[in-house]
């Protein structure tokens, strides 16, 4: 037989219909919330829930600018130790700028009185933007001061089940505890103590860690402002160590986190 009809026939039945194996594939439905943009804020290192008011971010800022304030002071943290330790306490509050200065005021270059008001104002200067972050975002930004671990989840614990009877004793004794003061601060602010509350039992504690350090500069005298005049003078290698030794520690910490 010839092809030629068979050819005409097949031509005028048209195309034959796509079989399965022919057909195109079907795209399949996506879920739809793929196919929703991601949520900038939805992060679970931020203390806030969903997109964070003006006093979400205030607080936040100050957080961090606190964090880059104690940073820019490192290299003159140093050098100010023995030439201006009153300035030194006012601006940093650290441990070797009060015991720096009592001994100079046990020598004759200052005032006790001074020292010490000096040192409660140095030591607490920046307290309560930790307060103010526990009373706006709560058990959260412990998590985030404290990471997501389990000592995280005992200290949260443990100040749900004793609330105050806790957080005021801690308050006045975080100077001397083993644990970082943000905590506690923090702590008061989510069991509900009241700002004005706070300072107080905030500057009880100072009053007594800068009476305790005050008191060691004052017994040692003329030795420790020896001491603190020879690290001015080499301020700037002491600076670098204190540097070195903080990104090794922020670098150990990161990686504990992690």
């Amino acid at each position: 037989m010839s092809e030629e009809p068979a050819a005409a026939a097949a031509a005028a039945e048209g195309p034959a219909p796509a079989t399965a194996e022919s057909a195109p594939p079907q795209e399949e439905n996506q879920p739809e919330e793929e196919n929703q943009p991601k949520d900038p804020w939805q992060d679970a290192r931020l203390p806030w829930e969903g997109k964070p008011r003006r006093v979400d971010l205030l607080c936040w800022a100050a957080i961090t600018l606190s964090g880059l304030y104690y940073l820019a002071l490192l290299p003159f943290r140093a050098s100010l130790v023995g030439t201006h330790p009153i300035v030194s306490v006012l601006l940093n509050g650290s441990t070797e700028a009060i015991v720096s200065a009592a001994a100079f005021a046990k020598v004759g270059h200052g005032s006790i009185i001074v020292v010490l008001l000096a040192a409660i104002f140095g030591t607490m200067k920046f307290d309560i933007i930790y307060w103010w972050a526990g009373r706006l975002w709560g058990e959260k930004v412990i998590q985030i001061f404290s990471g997501r671990g389990k000592r995280s989840a005992k200290f949260v614990a443990r100040v749900n089940r004793s609330g105050r009877w806790l957080t005021w004793p801690a308050v006045v004794l975080s100077p001397f505890l083993p644990i970082p003061n943000a905590l506690v601060y923090a702590a008061a602010g989510w069991t509900g103590m009241s700002w004005l509350t706070f300072l107080i039992l905030d500057a009880i504690g100072s009053l007594m860690w800068a009476g305790l350090l005050a008191g060691l500069g004052w017994a040692l005298g003329q030795s420790a402002v020896n001491v603190a005049q020879e690290i001015s003078k080499y301020g700037l290698w002491v600076s670098i160590a204190i540097v070195v030794l903080v990104v090794a520690s922020q670098m150990r910490g990161a990686r504990a986190r992690s």
